[in-house]
């Protein structure tokens, strides 16, 4: 008779974190002002505050908002300010690249993340997730792990890279 197959990774009991879970996954509106520039490079406060005032900002309401400018154009900062005071029904306004809004939301999403039902447990961080800024993620998902778990590892459960175990 065939000895029966045991999954010793199932019974291992390891919990698995994918920091791809903590993505921003909502739209991200953009506000580039330099479709507001003169030859995208200066900034006119007449025309300026005029298209602020004409501007249909309603569009905006609830959701999540960046203000930058994709050029090297300098932009004074009352004009940020100005644009910003016509956000307020936005659900949340980043002064910043697209990208940078998302970087911003994935650290919050890791950083508000309450870690407490890990006390305790093995952990295993899933390797090879597309996400911001990995290095940094890693750095602050282990300093955030160490106080509760009882041990931390990398990789995949078949291959994994020890990280730490509580003594």
């Amino acid at each position: 008779m065939a000895e029966e197959i045991v999954n010793k990774v199932a019974q291992a009991k390891i919990e698995q974190i994918d920091l791809a879970s903590f993505l921003h996954r909502e739209e991200i509106l953009e506000i580039d002002l330099k479709d507001q520039l003169w030859n995208e490079l200066v900034l006119k406060e007449k025309e300026f505050r005029a298209w602020v005032k004409e501007h249909d900002w309603t569009t905006y309401e609830d959701k999540v908002t960046c203000i930058y400018c994709s050029n090297e154009a300098i932009i004074p900062a009352w004009a940020f300010m100005l644009v910003t005071a016509q956000l307020t029904q936005a659900k949340q306004i980043i002064c910043g690249h697209p990208d940078e809004a998302r970087e911003d939301m994935f650290f919050e999403n890791l950083n508000s993340w309450n870690v407490d039902h890990l006390k305790g447990q093995r952990v295993m961080v899933k390797g090879c997730s597309n996400i911001p800024n990995p290095n940094k993620a890693y750095v602050v998902l282990t300093e955030k792990l160490l106080p509760v778990v009882k041990s931390l590892m990398f990789g995949e459960p078949c291959s994994a890279v020890p990280v730490y175990k509580k003594k």
